[in-house]
Order: C-alpha cells, then sequence, then structure tokens
C-alpha cells in the first residue's frame, strides 16, 4: 500500500545487519492512521497495540482468558456487575497503571467528540448509549472505588464480556499523555506510553517501527527480546524476498501463488486461522447501486469458489454470509445451516443476467458508469480485478477500478460518496456480534450508512437474552436482513498465511489477527 517507500526499505532490509539473538524485524504490509487504543478499529493498527498495551485481560495461545491487568475479578450473581482488581502495574514511564485510567479510556470513547470508531461497543454499559447520545452527559456504570479497584454494570447479562475485554478499545490510556497532545500522542515515541510488554523507540512512517523491551512491564522478566522492528513492506512478493533471503525473521503474509511451494518447502510457513470476512460495501444511495436488484445480481455474478482456488490461490472460503466460519454458539457454528441469500460459491451468470434485465440494463445495455474503489493492495488489486472480469463476462458491464493508499482511501470511503467500496471486517472478539454490530445505524464502520429497523430489532433482541439458541437464532435473522438486501457483496472466509523462522519459537498469532511477541525466544 505504500508503493512510494517500497525501494528504500528493501534497500535497508538488504543491507541490514545480522540480526542479533535478542533482535527480531518482521514485517507488515500496511501501516495504520492511527495507533490510538480507544479511539480506533483498524486491523492495520492491531500489531502494535496489541505489543505495547494490555488490557483487564487477554487471550492465551490456546483461546483461554488470563488476567493481564486485572490480577482477580468477580462478577455479580445476576452476572451484571463486574469487579477487577488491579495487579501492580506501571506504564512504561514508570508511573502505575491504575483504575481511573481505564475509567478514563472507556469515558472518552463514550465522549462524542473524541471521535472513537466503536463507541457502541461500551453501550452494553448501563447508562452508556445515553451518555453518548447526550453529548457526553449523564452518568455511566463505571466506577473506580480506589487505585486497584474497577467495576461497572451492564444493562443486560453479556456471554461474552471477558472476550471483549480483550479488545483494543477496552485498554487503559494515561489522561495526561492524551490530553496534552490528542491528535499527535500516538505518532510520538516519547508521548507513546503503553503498559504493555514493548515501547516504541522509533516511528519512521513509511519503513519501520522499531520497539525495544519495555522494562517497567510486570512481566519483564519473562520478555527475551530486547529490540522488535516492524518493517513496513507493501509488496508481499518483496516481503517474501527478504524472508528467504534471511534479512527478516518473519513476514506476515505471503504472495498468494507461492502458498502451495512454501507449504510443501518451507518449514516457516505457517497457516493461521481468521475470523474475517473480505466484502466490499455497495452503496445504496448510489445509482446503479440503489436498486436491490442490480447489488444482487453484482454479486451473483462473481465465482468465489474461482476466486479461492485460482486468484487467492488459497485455503479461504468462499463467502456468501457476513458471519465467518468458526464462530461456535450453543454447540452450533454460526454457519450451519443458515440461508445462503441466493447466493453460491460458484457463479449464476444466468440468473444474474436476468435480474440485471429486470433493473432495465438487458445485456448490460444503458449500465451507467460504475467505479470500485479500494486501498492499494496488490493481492486486492489483483482480486478486484478478477471480478471485473467476471462481471464483463457474466453481465456485459464494464466497472472501473481506482486504487488510493489507505490514509487518502478511507476518509473517503467515510463520507459515503463512493458506489462500490473495498472494505472487510475482522472480528474484535470471537462471537458473531463483532460483526452484526458494524452495520447498526450508529456505528462509525457502516461505511453503507444502512438502516433497518428489522435488523437493528434482531440485534437488540440477540444481546438481551440469556438463553444462547434464543440469541443464536436472533443473530441469524439479523444476518438475513442484511444479506436479503444485498448490502454488501461477500467475498471470502479468510486465513492468515505467513511465514516465521523456525528459530523463533513462543510466537503466535491471535485469530483476530495480532502477532504476539511478548514470549518470544530465538534459537541459534
Amino acid at each position: 500500500m505504500r508503493k512510494l517507500f517500497m525501494s528504500t526499505a528493501f534497500a535497508a532490509l538488504v543491507a541490514g545487519p545480522v540480526l542479533a539473538a535478542g533482535d527480531l524485524t518482521y514485517v507488515v504490509n500496511n501501516e495504520s492512521a492511527t495507533y490510538d487504543p480507544g479511539l480506533t478499529s483498524e486491523t492495520f493498527a492491531a500489531p502494535i497495540i496489541g505489543n505495547t498495551f494490555e488490557g483487564l485481560v487477554r487471550f492465551t495461545e490456546e483461546g483461554e482468558i488470563e488476567g493481564a491487568m486485572a490480577e482477580s475479578w468477580e462478577v455479580s450473581e445476576d452476572g451484571l456487575t463486574y469487579t477487577f482488581k488491579l495487579r501492580d502495574a506501571k506504564w512504561s514511564d514508570g508511573k502505575p497503571v491504575t483504575a481511573q485510567d481505564f475509567v478514563y479510556a472507556w469515558m472518552r470513547v463514550l465522549d462524542p467528540a473524541a471521535g472513537a470508531k466503536n463507541p457502541s461497543m461500551f453501550y452494553l454499559i448501563d447508562g452508556a448509549e445515553a451518555h453518548y447520545a447526550a453529548g457526553g452527559e449523564g452518568d455511566v456504570a463505571i466506577s473506580a472505588p480506589d487505585d486497584k479497584t474497577l467495576t461497572f454494570t451492564l444493562t443486560n447479562r453479556i456471554p461474552y464480556m471477558m472476550q471483549l475485554l480483550t479488545y483494543t478499545n477496552w485498554f487503559p490510556v494515561r489522561e495526561d499523555v492524551v490530553e496534552a497532545d490528542p491528535e499527535g500522542w500516538t505518532r510520538n515515541p516519547e508521548t507513546f506510553i503503553g503498559n504493555g510488554p514493548f515501547k516504541v523507540t522509533e516511528f519512521n512512517f513509511g519503513e519501520s517501527v522499531i520497539f525495544a523491551k519495555n522494562d517497567a512491564y510486570y512481566g519483564a522478566e519473562d520478555v527475551s527480546l530486547d529490540t522488535l522492528t516492524f518493517r513496513l513492506i507493501p509488496d508481499q512478493a518483496t516481503a517474501l524476498t527478504a524472508m528467504e533471503s534471511g534479512q527478516v525473521d518473519g513476514i506476515e503474509a505471503v504472495p498468494a501463488p507461492e502458498i502451495p511451494r512454501l507449504m510443501a518447502e518451507s518449514d516457516a510457513f505457517m497457516i493461521v486461522p481468521a475470523l474475517g470476512t473480505t466484502y466490499a460495501f455497495f452503496n445504496p444511495a448510489q445509482a446503479p447501486l440503489d436498486d436491490v436488484r442490480v447489488r444482487q445480481a453484482l454479486s451473483m455474478a462473481i465465482d468465489r469458489q474461482d476466486i479461492a482456488d485460482f486468484v487467492l490461490q488459497s485455503a479461504d472460503r468462499p463467502a456468501i454470509g457476513l458471519v465467518p466460519y468458526g464462530m461456535t454458539l450453543n454447540g452450533e457454528d454460526f454457519r450451519d445451516g443458515v440461508d445462503t441469500y441466493g447466493l453460491d460459491a460458484d457463479a449464476q451468470p444466468e440468473a444474474a443476467a436476468a435480474l440485471l434485465a429486470e433493473a432495465g440494463y438487458p445485456n448490460g445495455e444503458g449500465f451507467p458508469e460504475t467505479v470500485f474503489v479500494t486501498y492499494t493492495s496488490p493481492p486486492i488489486e489483483k482480486l478486484l480485478e478478477a471480478i471485473q472480469q467476471m462481471w464483463k463476462e457474466n453481465l456485459n458491464i464494464d466497472v472501473s477500478i481506482q486504487a488510493t493508499e489507505w490514509q487518502v482511501y478511507y476518509p473517503e470511503v467515510q463520507k459515503v460518496e463512493y458506489q462500490i467500496a473495498q472494505m472487510g471486517w475482522g472480528a474484535d472478539y470471537p462471537h458473531p456480534m463483532t460483526f452484526l454490530d458494524v452495520f447498526l445505524p450508529d456505528s462509525p464502520n457502516n461505511l453503507a450508512a444502512w438502516q433497518s429497523e428489522e435488523f437493528a430489532a434482531a440485534v437488540d433482541a440477540a444481546k438481551a437474552t440469556a438463553d444462547e439458541a434464543e440469541s443464536l437464532a436472533a443473530m441469524r435473522e439479523a444476518e438475513a436482513v442484511l444479506m436479503n438486501d444485498h448490502v454488501i457483496l461477500p467475498m471470502y472466509h479468510r486465513y492468515n498465511y505467513m511465514m516465521m523462522s523456525p528459530d523463533v519459537e513462543g510466537f503466535w498469532r491471535s485469530s483476530l489477527n495480532v502477532p504476539y511477541f511478548r514470549d518470544v525466544t530465538i534459537t541459534e
């Protein structure tokens, strides 16, 4: 996504020194616009935030919840009130982490002026939604009785509350640091104060982020790496060259055509399950996408199986819905037995053409100029070019592709003035609601500005019941409302294909797409 910097970054890698046992270099392909734990919802920010901050609890590699900043916790008998006791922990500048830091961080998310992307995630707390709607006024059931005690009360029992708390928006931030420079504190190593195992020592935008071990971290004695470098190389093929020439220790993604070879030949190759769905937004307010028949025709005309087999050349699964496989409730995978919404893994050219004709475009005649916007990424652009060709062959229409860098692309898409926009969603926590909440009318991640009272009612019903079977049924109903309106063009459910040197032990990458280096050691 940063072609401007590609040659510089790669030259630095090739010329770099041989890495020491306490140093590790990991390649990322994208750079985020912000690393503010409370405000961002960008997947690209997760690797940095996940290694420099910690919340109350965290996931283990086995997917279990364990304490992080919290030493212990209790939940009231009615399941509504949570009380956490904090461990003795410090920020990277040596100041103590307090319960008030959590209260400040959470209330900041609930202040509309802060511009958080996921305020609705906090509406589960009593008074939070009304507080946000009132412009940051009114009582919220979050309190810190003392420096080591944090408590909050929910409006309804939430079975997945502990999983929610692992997401970055629930992490603490320091009031004095943020208020001193609200816009720039996460862009300067001197003010990017965290409470995780590493601290940032250099932000080389467009090239790298360099971390050092955080000696103030409560578990510092178990952190083996002295230096961790995230090197930005947008092109996956260039990153693979750096990996195979021994200049870096790991890369977060590999080019799709190389997957079969690497799977057979490389002991550094890794397949990591990912709870993510790649899709595009259709804008129902823009012609010709304002006709649901056009949206459905475009979706029916693409061959998702061919995309997985020949374009991605991967084990990614064709997507005909929003929620990915791997979300289990009441003993059932969310996708088991769910409707197909008129879609299929294979293209349905005749049915798609008939719908397009019904919408007034027989054999594609008269179809207006349509632009598919995307962020700059060689694999994504290749994917969209394949879809572009499928639409030409199956519907006889021409759709142009326009790519811009993420920092330009994302703010433009937020204006909801596009026709079709590439996006997708990776789970913030391992529960279907993390996907459904995106499409609520007050969600800033609802980049189609789509609204449905029926959808919102189904989501509310799913949240209000403590019965998992009832909740699952309501969430499936909500997805059906969204998908039958064909607001998104689902493409595939993702896996992550990456590489990490076999000399690196203790590394793991979660299904929520966060690479963890806290427990890493390098053997030689």
